[in-house]
């Protein structure tokens, strides 16, 4: 994954409202949870789940079907997987810092 696909994926995460919802998708699993259920659990307007979802979806981290008149949301596991390793691409390897951002203890 690239730093660009990266940060659109966590700046569609960067709002509370977007969080809890893929949260309660990431904890539903495969089976995922209709619109209005998420919207009951979050007590919002169905418009403002409706708003937020999108954004999850543009950042490829949910994905929708439509189940005759339900809606169904699923978290896209396989991104979220991806944003993981790119996090966690050279986790304890240490960075050399250029000596001018070095802090030096005085």
């Amino acid at each position: 994954m690239k730093t660009p696909a990266a940060a659109a994926r966590f700046s569609s995460l960067g709002h509370e409202l977007r969080l809890d919802l893929f949260r309660l998708l990431v904890q539903a699993g495969e089976d995922g949870l209709a619109v209005g259920e998420l919207q009951s659990m979050v007590d919002r307007p169905a418009s403002t789940v409706a708003f937020h979802l999108r954004e999850l979806v543009d950042a490829d981290l949910v994905q929708q079907a439509k189940e005759g008149r339900v809606i169904r949301c699923r978290a896209n596991f396989h991104a979220l997987n991806d944003l993981l390793v790119y996090l966690k691409h050279d986790c304890c390897r240490g960075v050399a810092l250029p000596a001018f951002t070095r802090w030096k203890a005085g």
